[in-house]
């Protein structure tokens, strides 16, 4: 097929009059056969370099991309056109997933759209040899190396399907941002004689700023006042979940329309944030990294980030989102140097877990065969570390899969080479000198966008004027004494929900009077658990009167139960006692232990939250519980398994509201 045949499918099939010249050449590469590795900017059309061959070709073309939202996307626009495309995901019901599975072997599927999970799902597995496949798509391709911004082990397994294909059947890999380095570990690994084609990364329509401060307070403090100044709607990124409801609050207090998005949304809240992002119905979505790159939304006219990525890249690929119509976007990168490389920091750090956790792991899987929630629970891992530490170890063939009895499971290989660390190392070096790189962009006096193309490898010869270095005006941040009074105020006002309904239980969503170590309720707190600093300060007590208050209003309760304490002596006793004389609620001292536990905090995963505090019990007088409203009081929250627990026991016992509320709400380990 030549171009000119070509692009007269493509508008009678997609409605566009022709192809970009980069685009045909991908696309004639694909036509015939051949391995492409695709590095072009967000906006240039990527997606119609697999579409459009997928549209051409008998069978169906596989897509893998770790973006839900992209996939849906992409899903409506492909339908609407009347192409035959499906997406399987962990959103929809295994029941659903299946039938899409169905389909593509009955060859009634053009497009298929599927997360990497899946090639560690036998179903999908033995899917693959029964479908006619005419080609394997990677999108976000820098996920399969070790070295790219968003690497993902079960990228791993794409390469191993890529392997067993036959020649000559087409494999496109497709990233807008990969260093050298990462261009050169995917074509190695995808391999075949793949072609590679690198664009222009170039984004002149893009406006760079960057404000450096001194405080949180001042980043909330500019953006209070000039968010609404800023053109169309926008993007802002924070660094952590808790962030998103902070600024989302915020924004709220002020009458600014916005919401908040992050990983921990139900897949539903997802859904409808996004479509709200599209018909522009907030001024801003606030959002963790989780809204990624899922979005195709031509007009996006801001995007804000209040804490610095991990590397230049991972802005890059952030930032690409903004002005995809050509049109201006503003792009301002907010930096605070006495703190803020405190995160990415910890994100490095957690991104390998220690040799310590490896070595955890290997002893574990020498002494039997265990599932991966076995070795998590023996190991008190979190999953997504034991994932990462289970892909080394099987890539270094230190263990190995068995499938079990319908289930996966892990034995050790006698005599198999001892743990190689030495990538490990290299690769944190690597991490630690790419947030340097991010430090240098915050403090080079050159071209922003320049600085950017050079550090993504495209090193094209053009003169940028479109920074706070070359003629753009600076942003300078004044707090003036009004703000600062309205950021207090919002402060005193503002109180978490701590959401912890179930079905089986007669427990309602709480509230968390503040978040623990966000700001100086953490510090009290710690000086009265851990440095005899005697009882928890008043100014706690008034400030979980105003939280109650504000959730609860004047609803009436039966009793006040406090969670018998791990390690803090009388102090959650002594504050229920006052606040039950303020309250006037009756008190009850009768919930008790029936045997140890321990500190939630030093559990990393939730079996063994959950079983450490399961049974773990009792009330003393069970009659007195029976038809009661009860508020239930504890210092600190962290998985609230202690709460959930304690809430099945009351309702157990009879109790027809249970109401929760804490001093405080740790941050916790979900960040995205």
């Amino acid at each position: 097929m030549n171009r000119q045949q070509a692009e007269l499918l493509l508008q009678q099939n997609f409605k566009l009059p022709k192809f970009y010249d980069e685009q045909w050449k991908t696309i004639d590469r694909v036509l015939n056969g051949g391995r492409v590795l695709l590095i072009e900017k967000t906006g240039f059309g990527k997606s119609l370099c697999f579409q459009f061959p997928a549209t051409v070709f008998n069978g169906t073309t596989v897509i893998f991309s770790p973006l839900i939202a992209l996939m849906r996307d992409q899903e409506k626009k492909l339908q609407s056109l009347g192409i035959a495309a499906k997406c399987i995901n962990s959103e929809q019901t295994p029941e659903e997933n299946s039938q899409i599975i169905e389909e593509a072997k009955r060859g009634k599927i053009k497009i298929l759209y599927i997360a990497p999970e899946r090639q560690e799902n036998n179903e999908w597995i033995e899917a693959t040899r029964q479908m006619h496949l005419s080609m394997v798509v990677v999108d976000e391709a820098h996920c399969i190396s070790v070295w790219g911004h968003d690497f993902r082990p079960a990228f791993k397994r794409i390469i191993n399907l890529v392997k067993l294909l036959p020649k000559g059947l087409p494999v496109l890999a497709t990233t807008a941002t990969a260093t050298k380095r990462v261009e050169q570990d995917i074509a190695q690994q995808i391999g075949g004689g793949i072609t590679i084609l690198r664009g222009n990364l170039m984004r002149e329509n893009f406006k760079l700023f960057v404000a450096k401060v001194n405080s949180e307070d001042e980043k909330m403090i500019w953006l209070g006042k000039n968010i609404e100044k800023m053109p169309g709607s926008g993007v802002l990124y924070t660094g952590t979940r808790i962030d998103t409801e902070i600024y989302s609050k915020w924004f709220n207090y002020l009458n600014i329309n916005s919401t908040a998005y992050n990983a921990g949304l139900d897949a539903n809240s997802r859904i409808a944030i996004e479509n709200g992002l599209m018909k522009n119905q907030w001024k801003c979505i606030i959002s963790t990294n989780a809204l990624g790159m899922g979005i195709d939304k031509p007009d996006i006219r801001f995007i804000i980030h209040t804490q610095i990525p991990q590397s230049p890249i991972h802005y890059y690929q952030e930032i690409g989102r903004a002005g995809r119509d050509g049109e201006t976007a503003y792009i301002i990168l907010f930096y605070n140097p006495n703190e803020d490389k405190k995160l990415p920091e910890a994100f490095i750090e957690g991104g390998r877990p220690s040799i310590k956790k490896y070595e955890k792991v290997i002893e574990c899987i020498k002494t039997g065969l265990f599932s991966e929630r076995e070795i998590i629970k023996h190991t008190n891992l979190k999953q997504s570390q034991f994932r990462v530490i289970k892909a080394d170890l099987l890539e270094q063939g230190i263990i190995r899969e068995v499938n079990y009895s319908h289930s996966k499971k892990y034995e050790f290989v006698p005599n198999s080479q001892s743990l190689n660390t030495k990538a490990f190392e290299e690769l944190r070096a690597a991490k630690t000198k790419d947030l340097e790189q991010m430090i240098e962009y915050i403090d080079t006096t050159d071209s922003r966008m320049k600085f950017l193309c050079d550090y993504l490898g495209d090193n094209t010869n053009h003169v940028f004027t479109n920074c706070d270095n070359t003629g753009e005006k600076k942003i300078k941040v004044i707090v003036a004494d009004e703000w600062t009074a309205k950021l207090q105020e919002f402060r005193e006002n503002y109180f978490s929900e701590l959401v912890v309904e179930s079905r089986d239980s007669n427990i309602i969503n709480g509230v968390a009077a503040s978040y623990y170590g966000v700001s100086n309720v953490g510090d009290a707190i710690h000086r009265s658990k851990y440095e005899n600093g005697g009882d928890f300060p008043d100014f706690l007590l008034r400030l979980t009167l105003k939280a109650f208050r504000k959730k609860f209003g004047n609803e009436h309760f039966d009793l006040i139960l406090y969670i018998p304490p791990t390690k803090s002596g009388d102090l959650v006793k002594n504050f229920a006692e006052k606040l039950s004389q303020v309250l006037k609620i009756t008190i009850s001292h009768n919930l008790k232990k029936v045997r140890e536990t321990k500190e939630q905090k030093i559990f990393e995963n939730n079996y063994l939250k959950h079983e450490n505090v399961s049974n773990a019990f009792s009330y003393i007088s069970p009659s007195e519980i029976i038809g009661k409203k009860i508020l239930l009081f504890d210092d600190i929250c962290d998985s609230c398994a202690t709460i959930k627990e304690i809430g099945k026991l009351l309702t157990n016992l009879g109790a027809i509201k249970i109401a929760p509320i804490v001093i405080a709400k740790t941050v916790g380990g979900d960040l995205v």
